[in-house]
Order: structure tokens, then C-alpha cells, then sequence
């Protein structure tokens, strides 16, 4: 998978200042609506083969990859979906990327990236893109859709790694957050069911950039109970919101049609799992 934006990459070597401008660019570029190249109702877990084979029933070799025989041209078959995730590695990231077609593993890929700049709240994109899209360049697929462990339009400049990656792929995609970076929602988010939803509304800490608003009346995303459990503690509720191409809306309907068993969806669940296991090859 090649960037089609990369002159809005995020690279290395740049001030804040010209970051948070890069971040402007990105979110100009930004489409907050549905202009997919997919059905949405046709995602799921469920393998066409099976049925309803589970997704810890897959398997998956590294380098292999299989899109389901005739998939690519049947509008039936459920879409390429990817869940990217990272794991650490001093200062090196391993970017891990497993597609989904239905319930099935299709392809997984990793890349070990240096890092160029620590951690810094709002400019995510800068240390983990660079790494993420080293690890998509090694897909022999094209997913249809984008599953980031982070933000996407919940976010200051409304250009969270979801979405500064998916303009650079110019692919449908969502950011998956554990935790709220910007924004306010419109009820208390705690002890909620399981499949509660609530909009994150634009606040004071959001810009109103790219010819996006910002305020009390915009939707930039929404908190997702999308698992909790009687005999656990309380389970805080994910943020979800567009990265490209996609409506706050269909963004969290999505994530709710990729929730299995756990509080993750399953893309980024299986992401995260793979990125550990790709780890241990190159620790001591």
C-alpha cells in the first residue's frame, strides 16, 4: 500500500510549529463524510465461507496473503479491513498490520522503524506514521479500511494519526482511542452498557481548521461502550471518530459491526496481539 498524499507525509526534522502547519494541510485535505468504496452494512466477523467462523479460529501466515478467491470482485464478500498497532522496541518502533476479510486473516505484516521524536500529546502522527507506513508498504493487498490504535478527527487541529494517515493513503479510515485527547461528550461516559453511545462534541480545545467547524454543534466523534462485564470492574468506554472519508456515524457503527469478544475491535485487538508476538524475534 503507497501513500497517494505523500507530500503530506509526516517526516522527521520539523519544528512544532511547522508540524502543527503540516497538521492544518492534512485536515484541509480531510473528508468527514462517507465516500467509501464499500457497503458498510457488509462488514462483519462472519468468514462467507463458514458463516460464522470466530476470528481466534483464523490463522494467518506472515508474507501469505489470501483475499478470499473471487472476493475482489464480488460486492457480497465482506471488505479488506486493516488493524494496525505498534509495540516498542527502545527507540525503534515495530509497526504490525493484519487484514481482515470477514473473519478470516488474510494477510499480516510488520515493520521495525527508528524514532524520531519522544511522545508528545497532539503531534502522535510524527513519531508512529513514519513507522505505520513502512509497515503498509509491505502489504500485497489494498485494504478498504483503516483501523488506527488513536484518534483521528478527535483531535486540536482535527488531524489525529488516523486521519493524517488515512489522507496520505487516501483510504477510509478510523481512530480508535482509549482515551478522550480533546473535546466533550454529551453524557457522563461512566458504567455504561454494553453497545452505549455518546457524541463528542468540538469544545474550546478544538480548531476550527480546514474548512471544518468547530463547537458545541459539531459531532467529531463518539465514546463506544462496546463491552462490559458483570463480574470485572467497570469498563471504560472507547472514542471513535472518522479519520477519512467517513462520517462520526458510520465510524462508530463500524467499530461496533468489528467488536467481538473484547473491548477492542477485533483489527487493532489482533494488531496489538501480533505486534508482541513479532517483538520477541528481535529481543535478547
Amino acid at each position: 500500500m503507497r501513500p497517494a498524499r505523500p507530500d503530506l507525509a509526516p517526516r522527521p526534522g520539523l519544528s512544532r510549529d511547522e508540524m502543527e502547519s503540516l497538521q492544518c494541510r492534512v485536515a484541509e485535505a480531510a473528508v468527514f463524510e462517507d465516500d467509501l468504496p464499500f457497503d458498510p452494512t457488509r462488514v462483519s466477523l462472519d468468514t462467507p465461507e463458514t458463516g460464522n467462523q470466530t476470528l481466534t479460529e483464523a490463522t494467518a501466515l506472515d508474507g501469505d496473503t489470501d483475499t478470499g478467491g473471487d472476493a475482489d470482485t464480488d460486492t457480497n464478500y465482506p471488505p479488506l479491513v486493516a488493524g494496525i498497532d505498534q509495540s516498542f522496541l527502545d527507540d525503534r518502533a515495530l509497526s504490525a498490520v493484519v487484514v481482515l476479510r470477514g473473519g478470516k486473516v488474510v494477510e499480516r505484516v510488520h515493520a521495525v522503524s527508528d524514532l524520531d521524536l519522544p511522545y508528545i500529546p497532539g503531534l502522535l502522527s510524527f513519531r508512529e506514521g513514519g513507522p505505520i507506513l513502512d509497515a503498509l508498504a509491505e502489504l500485497d493487498c489494498d485494504p478498504d479500511l483503516l483501523v488506527f490504535d488513536g484518534s483521528g478527527r478527535i483531535h486540536f487541529r482535527q488531524a489525529g494519526l488516523a486521519t493524517h494517515l488515512g489522507v496520505v493513503c487516501d483510504a477510509p479510515s478510523i481512530g480508535v482511542a482509549k482515551s478522550l485527547l480533546c473535546g466533550t461528550p454529551d453524557e457522563d461516559v461512566d458504567g455504561r452498557p454494553e453497545g452505549w453511545r455518546t457524541p463528542i462534541r468540538a469544545d474550546d480545545s478544538v480548531d476550527p481548521v480546514g474548512g471544518h467547524p468547530a463547537g458545541p454543534e459539531t459531532t467529531i466523534g463518539y465514546a463506544f461502550q462496546s463491552r462490559q462485564y458483570d463480574s470485572r470492574p467497570i469498563v471504560n468506554p472507547l472514542y471513535v471518530s472518522p479519520g477519512h472519508r467517513l462520517s462520526a456515524a458510520t465510524a462508530v457503527d463500524l467499530v461496533s459491526r468489528l467488536s467481538g469478544s473484547y473491548k477492542l475491535p477485533e483489527p487493532t485487538r489482533l494488531a496489538d496481539a501480533y505486534a508482541d508476538e513479532a517483538k520477541a524475534q528481535y529481543e535478547d
